[in-house]
């Protein structure tokens, strides 16, 4: 089937573009660290590109308001794109130098403090030559309306070369495409055509949405347990209100590493290992900063909301999100894992009574004008810094490509990958595995938490207490450290 040139975007897709401001930037960054070695020249990728445009659709369809906000905009789907506006070229390390890993990091951070423009489609590619060793960094900036963590997977499987039972197959999907821009009539004829449409879906949601509170209140009578938002969480300093900059580190842990110290603690998941290594190091970051939050800092964390075994998509989002301790509260290391494991236990089960589609399906009746008045309202008062932030960060883990891939040739060496800050919360870690890797991104706003290097370095030796059984050579440091509430 061919989907059509011009659709109705999602009020899941339209609620991260009412959710963008000044200082708020809705997109989403992916980095490719290719080992070139001159085989992938900047001409040669934009070939690439191109010849894989058409695997590619979402980038060519960009956003078109509907008239007085009646209902959300839809994508036009064109048959082309601005080369040069899409596709920039960066040096790093001068003329005649070389960059490493913090330069090119340096640059992220720029790269991801400017908002994309919506007279375009919703995204950029900056090719990044100049890395030590010959290498080449290929940096997407990608609207998350676009899409979520899982579609941004499909369409990387769209542009690599290898395939393999453990490598995604690409997805094939048709959109036809137009030159022309909807006529105000267009819009506002359709607007109010799939409003009442919309509304017919109304009473069966009503009554979703009362069966889901009356299967969490059960939960919660049988034990279930989860921090709730703005209620459970402390005020730390890198929580408040964002400014316009953005900051960028990563630091990569082995796979193996992870899933050996997850054998050693029953009953606990691979993510369960990533929120606490999130854990360790922040618990280190507040002690060298004198911090002392009252209770636990809380997490967010992004779950997709596609059922298992879903065929691959390679646009829209389809996310809810679980909130969990951090138990930065608690100085035993294995005892925090537990914690976490628990709380996460029970976050799922309550979010699984709810409906991972709800939050997405009252999104359908968000009124565009008033919701993205009140959202720029709020950023410009700086109001996020007048009361405790919903939660302390935000944490995502993504399986990526699991074997070796190429693009044009290229070995793709590296893959990294976060997602946006919002308003009151200027954190992001990401994890995007690739092969053997857990690669671990952090973004930030350098004017809330200035030193996100500083908090990177830590992962490694809050990976470590974890570890109940290390190499005698390789013994954790495992010097006390006072509860940080």
């Amino acid at each position: 089937m061919t989907r059509p040139a011009i659709e109705r975007m999602a009020g899941i897709d339209a609620g991260f573009l009412y959710m963008e401001t000044p200082s708020v930037h809705m997109h989403t960054l992916k980095i490719a660290i290719l080992e070139a070695d001159d085989a992938l020249s900047y001409d040669a990728f934009v070939a690439g590109m191109l010849s894989r445009l058409k695997r590619l659709p979402p980038l060519r369809r960009r956003v078109v308001e509907v008239p007085f906000g009646l209902n959300h905009p839809v994508w036009v789907t064109q048959p082309r794109i601005d080369v040069p506006y899409h596709i920039r070229r960066h040096r790093i390390g001068g003329p005649s130098g070389t960059g490493g890993m913090r330069e090119l990091e340096q640059l992220i951070g720029m790269i991801a403090s400017t908002p994309l423009h919506r007279d375009r489609p919703l995204w950029e590619l900056h090719y990044c030559e100049g890395l030590d060793g010959g290498r080449v960094a290929v940096v997407g900036k990608m609207h998350h309306a676009l899409a979520d963590g899982a579609a941004a997977n499909a369409l990387l499987a769209n542009v690599t070369d290898v395939r393999s039972a453990a490598t995604p197959e690409p997805v094939q999907e048709e959109y036809a495409s137009t030159e022309r821009l909807p006529s105000r009539i267009q819009l506002l004829r359709h607007a109010w055509a799939d409003a009442a449409a919309q509304i017919g879906t109304l009473p069966g949601l009503l009554l979703r949405t009362i069966l889901g509170i009356v299967g969490v209140l059960k939960e919660r009578r049988a034990g279930a347990r989860s921090p709730v938002p703005v209620l459970h969480a402390p005020r730390v300093s890198f929580n408040g209100a964002l400014t316009p900059l953005r900051s960028f580190a990563t630091v990569t842990l082995p796979l193996g590493e992870l899933k050996r110290i997850r054998a050693q603690h029953a009953g606990v998941t691979l993510n369960d290992i990533v929120l606490a290594t999130v854990s360790g190091a922040l618990r280190r970051w507040l002690a060298d900063h004198d911090e002392r939050p009252s209770s636990s800092l809380l997490a967010g964390v992004p779950v997709s909301a596609d059922e298992r075994d879903a065929v691959p998509r390679l646009g829209g989002n389809r996310v809810s999100n679980l909130f969990t301790t951090l138990a930065t509260d608690v100085d035993d290391p294995a005892e925090r894992l537990r914690v976490i494991a628990e709380t996460t236990s029970h976050a799922k089960r309550i979010q699984a009574r709810l409906g991972a589609s709800i939050l997405a399906d009252w999104s359908q009746f968000t009124p565009p004008r008033p919701f993205t008045a009140a959202v720029r309202a709020y950023s410009r008062l700086h109001a996020a810094s007048w009361h405790p932030a919903a939660f302390s960060a935000i944490v995502s883990n993504v399986p990526g490509p699991r074997e070796p891939a190429t693009v044009g040739g290229a070995r793709l060496g590296d893959l990294f990958s976060v997602g946006p800050l919002v308003d009151g919360i200027g954190l992001n870690v990401t994890v995007w595995s690739y092969v053997d890797r857990m690669n671990f991104s952090l973004l930030a706003c350098p004017d809330l938490l200035p030193d996100v290097h500083v908090l990177a370095s830590s992962f490694p030796a809050a990976l470590a207490e974890l570890d109940l059984e290390p190499p005698a050579d390789q013994a954790p440091d495992r010097t006390p450290r006072r509860n940080l509430a």
